[in-house]
């Protein structure tokens, strides 16, 4: 089975240790097989012997030695037992650990598409939930399987040299164990399955409405939320049940067959030793191991119910494990140089879902030019952007950065040239101080506090802790324009020779969005500027406007010369300054 060969590749460089443990619960079942012969020994010498008073005097020195050897024995299994549990643990933790870094690695190297279309509570269910199934049954599943499987073994051939009659009819009943086996994993599997994608639904859920608290809040939609996670919550129970209830149904079958053994150990044993077929302590010797056989049967059902909760895991951390990106990036790049940042589109569409976003786009920006872009909301201004940084791939036509095709770059290459702030500020919980310089960790404080003043920043030098100020997950704490500057001067810390500023002003006020444009004219760095904007004022001071509209260029020009046009920059620009008509 696929699911299996998966677990053993990644059981690499444990799998010694993890062979040794196997090996090691083998050794041990055999010591549960030596007390009951010592047992054996002492019943035939000292109880059922017809000179069992005269052996007690004669043989004491035998008798006590039995019976430490029997106390002996059980110490020295418990602490095997203790060091083979270890062993497991050792792998299975060894194991998880590897295993999740690698899937925390293959989700980092998706590109947006994967992480458009899979929700991120299911990803996160994947990278917890589901592992840690993958630790138990490295560790519990694996362990009980070799455990009850040998110790069976062993029981069974040893009861085959005491009488093999008695073995025969104690083994009658593993046919129907086998086949209520089956129609147990029929019936479990598919239940499994739906479960977990219903704790998927309910982790997406959970994580959607944290994220989205100050939302929910603010609609005062508590209650609507409480009741619709109640509905996911009462989904997921319902399948748990459903799911138990299967192994419910086939448990009593499991335990009327373990019970069964007992019945015919009673009958035909008793049979037997009246016959004088077996001994008495032949008899005391089934009776003793009679149990490995009834506790492999009562196992086999819990570990089918494990089994088909670890296969539908499995099946989705594979699903993970080899998942392939269209835009593939090694990160294998020695070198990151600094390219030019001249760009061109030519003859560039786009679909998503087979929506066209992109229409047939041609533009030409020159390196170090200051090029604003405008338009409705979705004409396709960040879906441009986002092609230019390789977050995706055009359906027809070709992007050009440093006039050399961006599917030629390496991404880590490309992207290590691009300084960009996303539609969506998003901060991480650290401080100011190392948010700004998340791009290159190694940035000087005077630095830091250099791009900060270049965007505007200057509120962090109010705050009592300064840039050791720690923000909360995603810049809680902050103010949407606060949070922009952060952002912006994260974005221009790189120094990067192409600067994408997507909408970044939209929360700050006039005086300040006025201060960042003459900031942004004062980099001590040559960068290529796209600013994606709302408000004219962005605009005016542009080397170049461009506006979108239904995924087309309608517009190209400087401020005079789309004010001269009066087309849809002259009307947004006659809007937003009170309906005065501007000197042509």
């Amino acid at each position: 089975m696929f699911q299996i060969k998966w677990l053993w590749q990644n059981l690499k460089g444990y799998r010694p240790l993890y062979a040794a443990a196997l090996m090691m619960s083998v050794i041990i079942q055999t010591f549960f097989l030596v007390g009951p012969m010592i047992v054996e020994q002492i019943v035939d010498i000292f109880i059922s012997s017809p000179d069992a008073l005269q052996n007690i005097v004669v043989q004491r020195d035998l008798l006590i030695w039995l019976c430490v050897l029997l106390v002996l024995f059980v110490l020295v299994r418990t602490i095997l037992q203790f060091i083979c549990k270890m062993m497991y643990e050792t792998v299975s933790q060894g194991v998880l650990q590897d295993v999740r870094n690698k899937l925390f690695e293959k989700l980092q190297n998706q590109d947006m598409h994967y992480f458009d279309t899979h929700t991120k509570g299911d990803l996160v269910t994947r990278l917890t939930g589901d592992l840690e199934l993958i630790r138990h049954s490295l560790a519990w599943i694996v362990m009980t399987v070799v455990e009850s499987g040998s110790l069976f073994i062993f029981t069974i051939v040893y009861f085959f040299t005491l009488d093999w009659l008695m073995t025969l009819c104690l083994l009658a009943v593993t046919p129907l164990l086998f086949i209520v086996t089956r129609l147990f994993s029929k019936k479990s599997g598919p239940r499994y399955v739906a479960l977990r994608e219903k704790l998927s639904r309910l982790n997406s859920k959970a994580q959607e409405n944290i994220a989205a608290n100050r939302v929910v809040k603010a609609f005062a939609r508590e209650e609507y939320e409480k009741e619709e996670f109640d509905k996911y919550n009462r989904e997921y129970c319902d399948y748990n049940q459903q799911a138990a209830m299967v192994w419910l149904e086939f448990q009593p079958y499991v335990e009327i067959l373990a019970q069964s053994l007992w019945v015919i150990q009673m009958l035909v044993g008793g049979i037997f030793v009246i016959n004088g077929r077996i001994t008495l302590a032949q008899y005391t010797v089934f009776s003793g191991l009679l149990w490995t056989i009834s506790n492999a049967i009562r196992n086999l059902g819990m570990l089918i119910n494990d089994l088909q909760r670890f296969f539908a895991s499995v099946s989705k951390i594979i699903e993970v494990f080899y998942s392939r990106s269209d835009i593939v990036n090694e990160h294998k790049a020695a070198e990151r140089p600094r390219i030019k940042g001249d760009i061109r589109f030519e003859h560039v569409s786009m679909s998503f879902d087979g929506i066209k976003v992109l229409k047939d786009i041609n533009l030409d920006i020159k390196d170090g030019e200051t090029v604003v872009i405008m338009g409705a909301t979705g004409s396709g201004k960040t879906a441009m952007m986002n092609l230019i940084a390789r977050f995706y791939d055009p359906t027809d036509g070709a992007v050009y950065v440093g006039g050399k095709n961006v599917r030629d770059y390496e991404p880590d290459v490309l992207r290590s040239n691009i300084g960009m702030t996303t539609q969506e500020v998003l901060l991480f919980s650290d401080t100011i101080d190392g948010n700004i310089a998340y791009g290159k960790s190694d940035l000087p404080f005077e630095e830091v506090k250099q791009f900060a003043h270049l965007a505007s920043a200057h509120f962090v030098e109010d705050m009592p802790e300064q840039y050791e100020t720690i923000i909360g997950e995603r810049g809680v704490g902050l103010s949407g324009g606060q949070k922009q500057r952060i952002a912006l001067a994260r974005a221009m810390a790189i120094r990067p020779p192409i600067l994408i500023l997507d909408d970044t002003t939209s929360a700050v006020d006039m005086e300040t969005e006025t201060e960042i444009q003459e900031n942004l004219t004062k980099l001590d760095f040559e960068c290529t500027k796209l600013i994606i904007a709302q408000r004219t004022s962005s605009a005016r001071f542009a080397d170049r406007i461009i506006i979108l509209d239904d995924g087309r260029i309608i517009e190209n020009g400087t401020h005079d010369e789309l004010i001269k046009k009066k087309g849809y920059y002259y009307e947004i620009f006659t809007l937003q300054n009170g309906g005065e008509e501007p000197a042509v």
